[in-house]
């Protein structure tokens, strides 16, 4: 029996909604063409009152299953990677997802590091079918729509002004196509309070409130130490991937990177050798999160991106902060 992994598929559900960038543009007082060319959003998803995040999660999963034709009698972990901002806020999306999409011989959990959710739970579940010769399949799915929790009319957010809305399901398996190859994950805890919701917690009730908010109480602080130590971050961790599963940078064949400012997603791709028709920019639709790297391998697959023999790497970084690096050899055009 082997030991490894394959990611077998991905799919993603995206509400109906769109808030574009003139929209953004009058919410927020800025410029249209500083959202469009500068923070990189022609357009980005808009949830529905009925999008809850763990909704969404549950209908990409049911699209994951129904194109695979799985049953779901054949998994046997989900990982949750819904955001903490969900339907309840005490609750465990994975045992619900395990319900509604009838996975009863399955066990789950949830698992959180924001926007780095994803890759953490790719490493997870790899980990899992290494370490248990009882687990075989693994579901990982999450929704979000952290979008509510942004208030345009602070400029100290803007760079979540992107912040939009989906879910998405990923499928592994032991000796399954694509496999999982080296991961690599770095967190800095010294920007651990740099973006918060100041109310909502134990600490601090909502009250009269009707939304936590997200608040970046030192921004200038804050922008400066991403500034020493984001890109060099970003690469660090693509380059140990890479060197985890043997190969370099030159054995990238596409990048699934989260939605960021356009100098940003530009600069990434220039430092790692990259023309610009190996990753897909997220203009149209914001950033979901977690969600984003299933997304662009979804629209990569679409499109005719993802080249045989050549590495597929997720990466991410999320507030808190934590950067994120999984190499997936492709094995199917």
């Amino acid at each position: 029996m082997t030991s490894e992994a394959g990611l077998v598929a991905v799919a993603s559900y995206l509400p109906q909604g769109r808030m574009n960038a003139a929209e953004i543009a009058l919410a927020t007082g800025l410029p249209e063409q500083v959202v469009r060319e500068k923070l990189g959003i022609v357009r980005k998803v808009q949830p529905g009152n009925e999008d809850g995040p763990h909704r969404m999660a549950v209908l990409a999963a049911q699209r994951l299953i129904r194109e695979q034709q799985l049953d779901p009698m054949q998994i046997d972990v989900i990982i949750s990677i819904t955001e903490e901002y969900k339907e309840y806020p005490v609750w465990t999306t994975g045992i619900a997802l395990q319900e509604e999409i009838g996975a009863r011989r399955a066990w789950a959990f949830d698992v959180a590091q924001r926007c780095g959710t994803g890759v953490l739970a790719l490493k997870l579940a790899q980990s899992l079918i290494r370490s248990d010769p009882d687990v075989n399949t693994v579901l990982i799915a999450g929704g979000y729509r952290n979008v509510d929790l942004i208030d345009y009319k602070n400029p100290r957010v803007r760079f979540m002004y992107n912040l939009a809305a989906g879910g998405g399901a990923a499928l592994v398996r032991r000796g399954g196509p694509n496999p999982l190859l080296g991961m690599a994950i770095r967190t800095d805890g010294s920007f651990s309070r740099d973006v918060i919701a100041p109310r909502g917690g134990a600490g601090s009730p909502l009250g009269d409130w009707p939304v936590p908010y997200l608040e970046v109480p030192d921004p200038a602080g804050m922008k400066q130490r991403l500034e020493e130590r984001s890109m060099k971050n970003f690469l660090a961790v693509v380059d140990e991937a890479l060197g985890r599963s043997g190969m370099t940078r030159q054995d990238i064949g596409y990048l699934a990177i989260l939605h960021m400012k356009r100098s940003a997603h530009l600069g990434v791709l220039r430092e790692l050798g990259l023309r610009e028709d190996q990753s897909v920019y997220l203009e149209e639709y914001g950033h979901i999160g977690q969600i984003d790297q299933i997304l662009s391998t979804e629209l990569a697959m679409r499109q005719g991106l993802l080249a045989d023999g050549k590495a597929l790497v997720w990466v991410s970084a999320g507030i808190g902060y934590a950067w994120d690096a999984a190499v997936i050899r492709w094995e199917r055009a």
